[in-house]
């Protein structure tokens, strides 16, 4: 919590915006944590608009057991960054103000950082609850299912070191969203290693017409993203580099190198499921 002797392990950063009704389930979910110790709580009002929602963060402040922030509305992507620039603890666990924290999810990921230091980022299953029901099953980490789709949710805990050595948050996905997505392919491009715990260990709110809904539906917004990982990651993204990459390979089979990009360009779908499910490994 915010008045403990000793610096926390864990810093849980909260961005909110107008999800006053909901944080106070939030924060109910983190004290469920055995140890109080353990972690801080820090949310990050982001110029919220709603009457209720800065009432309610003015009245947490007060009791003097959180640490909260209030700021000018920037973004998801500076709240998140003067959460983390704010926090005392060695690992960073982000939680949606309208989702719930599991209370095992610290001990499990800490008992991963303490048995193999090399690890870095550590993320899981979830729970969906709210306008959808069920288990959302992340799956195993690779790079290239990674590049392609955004299956690890934001409530993943992160070494605070890391985000000292790649940067925080991109500002550029503050109003587009899937900023997540972002952290994680640069910290996957610097060589950042990632677990998997295949267990549900939060619980992730649906709502209608949510951030994410959104941005689904406006494919130029995705589109938007895409250009900007191949501009920021061009070493990583980008056809150029992989129709390079398959004209060498193929120097003497002129004909599968044709096949690929007949597939690349008539068959997009079906090359990112090849891609997948790794039947392409050996040529990417």
């Amino acid at each position: 919590m915010l008045h403990t002797e000793k610096s926390p392990l864990v810093s849980i950063i909260l961005p909110c915006y107008n999800h006053g009704k909901y944080i106070d389930e939030t924060i109910s979910s983190i004290e469920k944590i055995e140890n109080e110790n353990i972690y801080e709580i820090i949310i990050v009002n982001d110029g919220s608009t709603d009457a209720y929602t800065n009432e309610r963060l003015a009245a947490l402040a007060h009791t003097g057991k959180y640490n909260i922030i209030f700021q000018e509305n920037q973004g998801v992507c500076a709240a998140k960054n003067n959460a983390i620039a704010n926090a005392r603890g060695k690992y960073i666990l982000p939680v949606d103000a309208d989702n719930k924290l599991g209370p095992a999810f610290i001990d499990e990921a800490l008992a991963i950082f303490n048995s193999q230091p090399e690890i870095s980022i550590v993320y899981t299953d979830y729970y969906l609850f709210g306008e959808e029901t069920g288990i959302r099953k992340a799956g195993p980490y690779n790079m290239q299912r990674l590049m392609l789709d955004n299956y690890i949710e934001n409530c993943a805990m992160f070494k605070k070191s890391m985000i000292d050595k790649i940067g925080g948050y991109d500002l550029f996905f503050s109003r587009i969203g899937i900023e997540d997505w972002d952290l994680w392919l640069n910290a996957a491009f610097h060589g950042y290693k990632f677990y998997y715990i295949e267990k549900p260990l939060f619980e992730y709110r649906i709502i209608k017409a949510s951030r994410t809904k959104k941005l689904l539906a406006k494919k130029s917004k995705v589109n938007m993203c895409i250009d900007r990982y191949a501009e920021k990651y061009s070493q990583y993204f980008g056809l150029y580099e992989v129709d390079k990459y398959f004209l060498n390979k193929f120097r003497s089979n002129f004909t599968a190198y044709v096949i690929k990009v007949l597939l690349m360009i008539y068959f997009p779908k079906f090359f990112n499921y090849l891609v997948k499910k790794q039947v392409l490994r050996k040529y990417l």
